[in-house]
């Protein structure tokens, strides 16, 4: 299940690409507008801006503004970045490889066979939903 700073980062990202060329936008309209926690997003924020993802400005005309242009960042960069793996199972993940303590043998491990095929379909949705495609109609 994808975590709430993870969901968060991603209505921050989908706000942020909606007053794109408009100006800077401040923390609180963000946390207001989107009903999430102020100090959580800014947290959220920090690991965006940090990632390249958003930058800032101080003083007049202050605030957040998206850094990359929407279509270039998808629900699986973000994933990544907030909740790390998007294998359902250990046994399945390219950065966050862990072998399955009740497994006897992976290469005939009908189990990974069959998560390997649900995380390779979920990561190919996941990286062709842009942060564009939530700015359709």
């Amino acid at each position: 299940m994808m975590s709430k700073k993870c969901k968060y980062a991603l209505k921050a990202l989908i706000y942020l690409a909606k007053k794109q060329g408009k100006g800077n936008v401040f923390t609180a309209d963000i946390a207001a507008d989107e009903n999430i926690p102020k100090k959580f997003l800014e947290q959220i924020l920090l690991v965006l801006k940090r990632a390249g993802y958003v930058g800032s400005q101080t003083g007049y005309g202050g605030g957040y503004f998206i850094s990359k242009p929407p279509a270039t960042i998808s629900v699986a960069d973000i994933h990544r970045l907030f909740d790390g793996a998007i294998a359902l199972v250990p046994c399945v993940a390219f950065d966050y490889y862990q072998q399955c303590a009740d497994c006897n043998d992976e290469v005939t491990c009908t189990m990974r066979r069959e998560f390997m095929k649900i995380k390779e379909q979920t990561r190919l949705v996941m990286k062709e939903t842009s942060i564009a495609s939530f700015l359709e109609p």
